[in-house]
């Protein structure tokens, strides 16, 4: 099946299209390079059941894709060239990158990690940086911004940071990231976002075969002082990493806006049904009768049965045994 939205991208972030054009003119001068990576491969066990329906990048947020999301903003930034590994449900991947030509669909017949998916994306890469986006992520980062810190920083990978207490696990120093874990005196923790640049050179280094976490390699270019940071406080930024969290995201996007619930066109609403508080509801989804929901995000084809209460739940298709 294959997704694709019809809104513009100023209803998932809001930057006006002149200040985007501008930013897309200034990096084209002075950096002349676009390339990325968004990482879609993993299992999403948090997640599940969902993830045994749907893989983790395709979970809607607002009715769309969340992988589409992220690729229509590098699109809007002038990228040309973005691979997407797939692993888990690769199938829906395929079909869901199928019609965009920017896209190099990387299919992983193995678990890879984080640094093995890099490393055999290497042949699709031109010398110079490389963005780096977990596909698990909703945000609004200045990303042109990132890759110009990046080159004027000198190192050979940037980490976009924030404080974020829960996943503080960053250790920073004198504007260099010096490691992992918990912090030694003198350094503070932040949180890594998910999203940075890298070297094309750097994966290099990454073993050719087999399974590869990237944060064994960072951690060595980490003591050498070859990690940058850029901070990222007051972005718009969240995970999807569990259910609570996917639900946390719809209400930061539509609570107190008006209306508050995303309905597609395509749903069918019986009479009588109630909406509360806020959340969504795909298209082919069917609302009975009488039911009212409350702070829900309702996938394409659900069903709710007439005169059904449900509040903060994700509502599928079908769930597996």
């Amino acid at each position: 099946m294959k997704f694709r939205h019809n809104l513009p991208l100023s209803v998932f972030y809001p930057i006006s299209a002149a200040k985007e054009s501008r930013k897309r003119l200034i990096f084209s001068f002075r950096c002349n390079i676009m390339q990325a990576m968004i990482l879609a491969a993993g299992f999403g066990t948090r997640l599940r059941p969902y993830t045994l329906i749907r893989p983790k990048p395709l979970f809607p947020v607002c009715n769309v894709p969340l992988l589409h999301i992220l690729l229509d903003k590098l699109t809007a930034l002038g990228c040309r060239n973005t691979v997407v590994n797939s692993h888990h449900l690769a199938e829906q991947i395929a079909a869901a990158v199928a019609d965009r030509p920017e896209v190099i669909l990387q299919h992983e017949a193995e678990v890879l990690g984080t640094g093995g998916g890099l490393r055999k994306a290497l042949p699709h890469f031109r010398s110079g940086p490389v963005l780096v986006m977990n596909g698990d992520i909703y945000h609004d980062l200045d990303l042109i911004g990132l890759l110009e810190a990046h080159k004027a920083g000198g190192c050979a990978v940037t980490l976009a940071l924030h404080d974020l207490l829960r996943f503080n696990t960053v250790r920073v120093r004198g504007g260099k990231v010096c490691g992992f874990g918990t912090a030694e005196p003198g350094e503070q923790l932040l949180a890594f976002t998910g999203i940075h640049v890298v070297e094309r050179d750097v994966l290099a280094q990454i073993p050719a075969q087999g399974f590869f976490h990237i944060i064994d390699l960072y951690e060595k270019l980490a003591q050498a002082g070859q990690i940058g940071l850029v901070r990222v406080d007051g972005c718009f930024w969240q995970d999807i990493g569990t259910p609570a969290d996917y639900l946390e995201l719809h209400r930061r996007l539509l609570e107190g806006k008006h209306p508050a619930w995303a309905i597609s066109s395509q749903a069918r609403i019986g009479a009588g049904a109630v909406f509360a508080d806020w959340g969504a509801v795909g298209p082919h989804a069917e609302i009975g009768a009488g039911a009212q929901l409350s702070r829900c995000v309702v996938w394409e084809n659900a069903a709710i049965p007439a005169g059904l209460h449900v509040k903060e739940q994700i509502i599928c298709p079908a769930k597996p045994d």
